[in-house]
């Protein structure tokens, strides 16, 4: 029989055989209908001499059983017509919001109801959220919707996306979650023009972020539609630009991708700018060396590069001293060779390395720099005219940084002296227009353990941002690895398919025992969400991409202007997919 789905019908009535309570109670369903996990159901009590309290919730379990069995053999005979028995089903209702705020227990035998419409707005707090920014779907279909306030640093800031790896879809779904910011038409309403709010991805597994303005050419009708009753329009993203590290060896700094030919800009940091803008700690990133002296002998250094003139194109002009003339740097290895000789000869390493530091962690600090050449060569010279055209600007509304192809070492510095500099600037600019930062693997950039000068911006970013204007979206495999902190002040907190042990963990303490198990279970494309507001998380379901993910999916376009530095060479992507 079909389940007549009118919300003036009652879904079934309060349990009288367990206890109900405020927070829980057991809902006993009508045998013609049937509740699911995550339905949203609504009910009322009249309280004596006093007002009407309108209660609402969520299935968070539904369980079945034989009444009138009384041995697990029963159910042989009871199928065969030998025992007589009923079956009932009960759902247990998670309360989320009472109207008014009188928390007292439903009655038994009260009739509940599947909320709907304005109802489930209410059980939701949709109703209360002046600016909804779209999350997903649930399981029948309704749009859900996250308080714009807790993202945007009104009320509070940043997310936080846990997962397993190439199962939670954590990327994907940051990636919607911008979309969906760029194109619901929030910005408008928040009186956020376009070129106020903008986002960096930093892109570091394979090249599927390099197609983000290319149309998904797989969409199905049925994925345009869940994109419509979102209230989204399902394309690709509208203002973006690329940017990827130069090949290694390339004297023309050519972008160091393979799927993409045109419309890549290349990047990297001038000789003259890694020594006047201090970005010579981004190198050390990594390091766990706790012994007091090595932060000493880089700060020292750092001071001494920051004394350079320009040497045009890029090159830095280091003045005469002890060693030698005065000379012009414009290779990575020729630097190292240059703080090398100062730090070690007795005339300058005073000042270079400074007076009590031991040779022991001097020399450690010359291996860690000569073991950086070979992977940062090509992200910092002195070899290219015009070496402005090659920093990261962030002129269009989404900024995607590919680093998939650069060595861990060398990720880590382009992620500390891109997010150094982006801070730098809204500190300058004071709280004007948002900036979010869509950073992967958190766990490697702040860990839960030592300390490095990424972890301090992005510590800065996540108790200071909010105040800034500067919104992180972070993800990693395992939250229990990463800086509490930097967790502790997501106010949006979003599990996808979660590892059984890591599930068990304090740092999802937020998700009911139920949740944690179904986080062990859930497919891609699903996920559990947690806001301030709402007491209860909610699962959803997000859209496929309406984006190209990968090369194959790209629907053709005509070519992108050619960004400084990067590559002209026709497409050969757009006439393979024409054939």
């Amino acid at each position: 029989m079909s389940q007549d789905l009118s919300p003036a019908q009652p879904i079934g009535r309060v349990l009288g055989t367990d206890e109900a309570t405020p927070l829980e109670f057991w809902v006993a369903v009508n045998p013609d209908r049937y509740l699911q996990l995550d339905d949203v159901v609504a009910l009322e009590r009249e309280l004596p001499n006093g007002p009407t309290v309108r209660m609402f919730g969520v299935v968070s379990q539904v369980r079945a059983r034989h009444e009138g069995a009384r041995f697990d053999s029963d159910v042989f005979l009871i199928a065969d017509g030998k025992l007589p028995a009923g079956v009932s089903e009960a759902a247990k209702i998670l309360a989320t919001r009472f109207e008014p705020e009188v928390f007292v227990p439903p009655q038994p035998g009260t009739e509940v109801r599947r909320a709907e419409g304005e109802e489930r707005d209410k059980a939701l707090f949709f109703d209360g959220m002046k600016y909804r920014l779209p999350v997903g779907l649930s399981r029948d279909g309704d749009p859900l919707f996250a308080n714009f306030e807790f993202l945007d640093g009104t009320r509070g800031a940043h997310v936080n996306i846990s997962g397993v790896s190439g199962v939670a879809t954590k990327t994907t779904y940051a990636t919607f979650l911008l979309y969906s910011l760029f194109h619901s038409g929030l910005l408008h309403e928040t009186n956020r023009g376009p070129n106020s709010t903008q986002a960096i991805i930093f892109n570091v597994k394979g090249e599927d972020l390099l197609f983000l303005d290319h149309e998904n050419r797989v969409l199905t009708d049925e994925d345009r539609a869940r994109y419509n009753t979102l209230g989204l329009p399902a394309g690709a993203f509208e203002s973006v630009e690329f940017w990827a590290p130069p090949r290694r060896g390339d004297r023309n700094a050519v972008p160091w991708v393979s799927s993409r030919d045109s419309g890549v800009g290349a990047f990297f940091w001038s000789i003259f700018d890694f020594c006047r803008e201090d970005l010579l700690p981004y190198l050390f990133a990594d390091a766990e060396d706790d012994r007091a002296q090595y932060p000493i002998v880089i700060h020292n250094v750092m001071a001494q590069l920051r004394r350079c003139s320009d040497g045009g194109e890029g090159g830095a002009r280091f003045e005469a001293d002890e060693l030698g003339p005065g000379t012009t740097i414009r290779d990575f290895a020729s630097l190292v060779h240059h703080i090398e000789a100062r730090v070690h000869h007795e005339d300058t390493r005073d000042q270079w390395a400074g007076s009590a530091i031991g040779q022991g962690t001097i020399n450690a600090f010359i291996r860690r720099l000569h073991g950086a050449v070979r992977h940062l060569d090509a992200v910092i010279r002195g070899d290219i005219p015009n070496p402005e055209a090659h920093r990261i600007r962030r002129q269009k509304q989404l900024t995607v940084v590919d680093l998939h192809n650069l060595n861990d070492r060398a990720q880590r510095f382009v992620v500390g002296a891109v997010l150094r500099e982006a801070f730098n600037a809204k500190e300058d600019a004071g709280g004007d227009g948002l900036l979010f930062v869509v950073l992967d693997e958190l766990n490697k950039y702040a860990p839960r353990e030592g300390s490095s000068p990424i972890k301090e911006i992005l510590l800065d970013i996540a108790e200071r941002g909010r105040s800034l204007g500067i919104i992180l979206i972070g993800a990693q495999q395992t939250a229990s690895e990463v800086e509490r902190r930097v967790v502790a002040n997501s106010a949006i907190r979003v599990v996808g398919r979660l590892d059984s042990a890591e599930s068990g963990r304090e740092e999802y303490g937020f998700l009911p025992p139920v949740h944690r198990q179904r986080a062990t279970i859930i497919k891609p494309g699903t996920m559990i969400l947690s806001q301030p507001e709402l007491p209860v998380p909610i699962v959803l379901e997000f859209p496929f991409p309406a984006w190209a993910t990968r090369p194959n999916e790209a629907v053709p376009k005509p070519a992108a202007p050619v960004l400084p530095g990067g590559n002209s060479s026709e497409n050969p992507l757009v006439n393979w997919l024409k054939d």
